[in-house]
């Protein structure tokens, strides 16, 4: 008889959904000798007004401690570590590391290159051959005119002309077409996004205080 490995279920970081399907497989495994279990999508995380204020006082001020933010929320320091900690297991919060601008490093030539490639091969050798190129930030699938989209910086104009020669010069990329980022209008940001991302309250209706209770 093979070995079966039993997926962890720890219900202290699992909802009982999970737990639950975790259970069938290892039924269905056990029954039906198959090594694939069924898989669940989760959907997206639902966060709360105590979420929202905590991601916005960790994009303000992003060395703020846990006793700290616990006493600017007035909220207990495990529930400040709590919520941190669901945050990034449910990948709402992907890293910690510090934003870094281009443009301080010597970067400030911002560019986006829609790029066509050929059909047939996949993205796989395109993606290899952005990741090797150190200017190129973001690179995108896209529906539209050209496939790929991509973010690239550079020292100067005529640096910027190595780097599309760079992208280009890869077999699989067999045109670009590049518009230049004169100025920023709207940074990166994602505090409008998480305040959107906070359900409504719900408003009673004040005539069901003077209705009466049903028995």
């Amino acid at each position: 008889m093979s070995a079966v490995v039993i997926p962890h279920c720890d219900p202290a970081h699992s909802t009982a959904q999970w737990c639950l399907l975790t259970l069938f497989n290892l039924y269905r495994m056990l029954d039906q000798k198959t090594d694939r279990p069924y898989t669940l999508t989760r959907d997206a995380m639902s966060i709360d007004s105590l979420d929202a204020a905590l991601l916005d006082l960790l994009h303000a001020e992003p060395k703020v401690g846990v006793l700290e933010a616990s006493r600017r929320l007035g909220v207990a320091r495990g529930t400040v570590q709590a919520r941190l900690d669901r945050l990034e297991r449910t990948g709402v919060i992907t890293s910690s590391a510090p934003t870094l601008d281009p443009e301080a490093l010597g970067f400030p030539v911002v560019a986006f290159a829609t790029l066509e490639i050929a059909q047939g091969n996949g993205h796989a050798a395109v993606v290899e051959h952005l990741t090797a190129i150190p200017e190129v930030l973001e690179a995108h699938t896209i529906t539209g005119a050209g496939d790929v989209l991509v973010r690239v910086v550079a020292r100067t104009h005529a640096d910027l002309q190595r780097v599309i020669n760079s992208i280009v010069d890869g077999h699989n990329v067999l045109r670009s077409s590049t518009v230049i980022a004169t100025q920023t209008q709207i940074a990166l940001r994602h505090e409008q996004l998480v305040r959107a991302a906070v359900p409504p309250p719900t408003v009673s209706d004040p005539r069901d205080s003077a209705r009466p209770a049903v028995n």
